[in-house]
């Protein structure tokens, strides 16, 4: 089951905080697909998003099959 608040929402962990949810919408970023096209240092330059909303992200995103960008 999905951590969204409802059926139809963004597949984003609302675990994460509203802050992180707030700053990921800012940057438009809507979903784990989204988030899968930054690096990690890109999610922690934005306002609202540090390390415990990190690493629940990647969470959620290894149990999609899918990771952040690579560095490189």
């Amino acid at each position: 089951m999905s951590e969204s608040s409802t059926p139809d929402a963004s597949d984003l962990p609302v675990r994460i905080g509203r802050p992180a949810l707030r700053a990921l919408a800012a940057a438009g970023v809507s979903s784990l697909q989204d988030v899968s096209r930054l690096r990690d240092v890109d999610l922690l330059r934005m306002h609202g998003v540090g390390p415990r909303a990190l690493s629940l992200l990647e969470e959620a995103l290894t149990r999609e099959g899918l990771s952040l960008r690579s560095e490189h």
